[in-house]
């Protein structure tokens, strides 16, 4: 414990008094502070002026970010028939329909991402309480709920993130790994904030984004300059 209380102390010293950076300022510092023994990932957080309460102010959505996230991502796939094959053929980790629901209401969840055909939602409508939660529901509006599961399978293996605003008007996602190359992480990073921006809500009011901060998953966080955080 006192390895990790003095590798902490280090980090915060070299985050003091440092605020409102550039995006390449900050992905230097974090890059330069991470000391974990494994490759960490370059978290976003996202302060956005919603309530997520209100119907009109809800924020989801999808990005392809240009360099990948970085993670190994399992993909299950509900379909049948031509389709299933399809989905294993294009890199589906575990496909299924009622044998697979019958495996995740025993609890066993080895997957990262959840796409389904549309016939095979009655079944998925199952497990809402299970995967909705754990933000696996497959949805339409993200691209998981389709007959093309050829394009939604690679998406989600090629660097594809999704995101939700939470309760407190907060949003977080992973997108990348410290190891990256510094403009890989800052390309990921204006085009994960862009997408955001663009799925503003019709009921968002005032600003709408209010802060970002970037961390790295064992290190403390910089809130960035909006204005760079949003130049593309």
């Amino acid at each position: 414990m006192a390895k990790l209380a003095k590798r902490t102390k280090v980090a915060r010293a070299l985050f003091d008094g440092k605020n409102n950076l550039s995006v390449e300022e900050a992905v230097t510092l974090i890059k330069n502070a991470a000391s974990a023994k494994f490759d960490e990932t370059l978290e976003i957080a996202m302060n956005l002026g919603v309530d997520p309460r209100h119907a009109d102010q809800m924020v989801r959505g999808v990005v392809q970010l240009p360099n990948g996230t970085g993670k190994t991502v399992r993909v299950a796939v509900f379909a049948r028939g031509a389709k299933a094959d399809e989905a294993k053929a294009a890199g589906a980790d575990i496909v299924g329909a009622e044998d697979l629901m019958e495996t995740i209401q025993q609890g066993k969840i080895e997957f990262d991402r959840c796409i389904a055909t549309p016939d095979m939602m009655p079944i998925v409508g199952r497990l809402g309480k299970i995967l909705g939660p754990r933000n696996l529901m497959p949805n339409p509006k993200v691209g998981t709920v389709t007959m093309d599961v050829k394009t939604a399978v690679e998406a989600a293996k090629g660097g594809e993130v999704q995101f939700k605003v939470e309760k407190a008007g907060v949003i977080h996602a992973g997108i990348g790994k410290v190891s990256f190359d510094e403009a890989k992480l800052a390309e990921n990073i204006r085009a994960f904030v862009d997408a955001v921006s663009k799925a503003k809500p019709s009921g968002a009011k005032g600003a709408y984004l209010r802060k970002v901060s970037l961390s790295s998953t064992m290190g403390p966080g910089v809130a960035l300059d909006l204005a760079s955080a949003t130049a593309n």
